[in-house]
């Protein structure tokens, strides 16, 4: 049944159904190491983030958690070099009902609480979702010489959800958080790993290098793992539950509803000081 590959006898194979103009694809499961399992998905043309390819990817979670595998460590990577995750179908997420809280988010919960170790290479682009897919990952890896981690919500004008940002405040230096919200900074490889984004650059080989100096197959064999990672991170745990994604949509609606009040009342005041003579300069 097994079969041989570069990256190690095969395990199975999740299909990730078409969706939309997306053609589907699948996610297959290889052993390159013991207790190592690496998940390659494989979604054309750039492995957005649908109900299909999460859908995906929370089964082949199981499959690995529960299919009678050893404890181990988990790799995901991406069968598109360009591309580890291009983010979000925004077209998608938003006439989706439920996307959010049911599908997006528990894929990232449940990889942030997986209770085994788990590392996203990452041999191209990871964008706005898609570098969200990744921190919630213990470890991440670059490669060196193609693609950029970007969050680039700023480029296109989409605020970030309490949900999606808490990630950052918890696993990067405010320097690095700042550069990638407020300015939209894509960090290549060396840079990633300089700003704290990513722990090194290289390919399977440097992650299975990694694998071997943390000893990380064994940290999985006293049950706690996801344990102590759902403490560690207890306040995205909160804000991607049910409860705390519907508390994070009051908030977001609370600011944007100050903001707008904000820029009415600005524009009012400047309308008050032109009418007490106060002009503007002219260049």
């Amino acid at each position: 049944m097994a079969t041989t590959t570069n990256s190690g006898n095969h395990l199975f194979t999740i299909p990730i159904p078409a969706l939309n103009q997306h053609p589907g694809g699948t996610i297959v499961a290889t052993e390159p190491a013991p207790q190592v399992y690496l998940l390659t998905i494989t979604s054309p043309p750039d492995n957005r983030l649908t109900t299909a390819s999460c859908t995906a990817l929370l089964d082949a979670l199981d499959m690995v958690e529960f299919g009678g595998y050893k404890p181990g460590v988990v790799i995901t990577t991406s069968g598109i070099d360009k591309f580890y995750s291009n983010g979000l179908d925004l077209e998608h997420a938003i006439s989706t009902e439920g996307f959010m809280p049911g599908v997006l988010y528990k894929v990232f919960l449940r990889l942030l609480t997986y209770p085994m170790p788990t590392i996203a290479l990452m041999p191209g682009h990871a964008f706005a979702g898609g570098m969200m897919l990744a921190m919630h990952h213990d470890y991440r890896l670059m490669s060196p010489t193609r693609g950029w981690a970007c969050i680039n919500e700023l480029d296109f004008g989409v605020p970030l959800k309490p949900p999606m940002s808490s990630i950052f405040r918890l696993k990067v230096p405010p320097t690095t958080y700042r550069k990638l919200v407020l300015e939209a900074h894509r960090f290549p490889g060396a840079e990633a790993v300089e700003a704290g984004l990513v722990d090194r650059v290289g390919g399977l080989a440097e992650a299975l290098e990694l694998v071997r100096e943390k000893k990380l197959t064994g940290k999985a064999k006293t049950g706690i793992y996801g344990l102590l990672k759902a403490e560690m991170y207890r306040e995205s745990v909160a804000l991607l539950s049910k409860e705390g994604y519907e508390e994070g949509e009051r908030v977001e609606r609370e600011r944007m509803e100050m903001e707008e009040k904000r820029r009415v009342e600005g524009e009012r005041r400047v309308e008050e000081l032109k009418k007490r003579g106060v002009e503007k300069a002219k260049l």
